[in-house]
């Protein structure tokens, strides 16, 4: 290090070298916040997934089918709550095993794009085919797609960490 006056300047070398340290630990911070849910947390979103087109059929059922239209909303707001609350765990063990906040923005577009635009279509638009048609396989066939997309996109965030780790 060279010194001017009472401050010290690194040469053009450690300065390099201070730069490519941060944009590792960036990267790893990036990888590390982008590293997919616990598998527990997983299976429960994939659940929680597979069980939303049934139950919105029957909250849109044009006659109650199997349970009452109230029931089928209580079902929901039970799940959605359950849901809620084991993301927040996963988020808060998450935080306290790596000190890094769970963030979604660091995913790459490609992949979450579709998902928040084809998710929603999937889980709802089914709801719609079976209040018109009266024809469960709707419900059931998107809830079996459903838990395929689940299923691939949590591999597919396991292969980017450990391509980016």
């Amino acid at each position: 290090m060279e010194t001017y006056g009472d401050v010290i300047r690194p040469t053009p070398q450690q300065a390099r070298a201070a730069l490519a340290d941060i944009d590792q630990v960036r990267a790893s911070a990036a990888a590390t916040s982008a590293t997919p849910w616990p598998h527990w947390f997983a299976t429960a979103l994939t659940l929680y997934i597979a069980a939303v087109p049934p139950v919105c059929g029957g909250m849109l059922a044009a006659p109650q089918w199997l349970l009452p239209r109230l029931a089928w909303g209580a079902v929901m707001v039970a799940m959605t709550a359950v849901y809620l609350v084991l993301f927040g765990v996963a988020a808060a063990r998450w935080r306290r095993k790596t000190g890094v906040a769970l963030r979604l923005d660091v995913l790459p577009r490609r992949a979450t794009l579709p998902l928040a635009i084809g998710l929603p279509v999937l889980l709802m638009g089914p709801a719609f085919a079976f209040r018109a048609g009266r024809e469960p396989l709707w419900l059931f066939a998107a809830s079996a797609v459903g838990v395929a997309v689940s299923i691939a996109f949590h591999l597919a965030f396991l292969r980017l960490h450990r391509k980016a780790s």
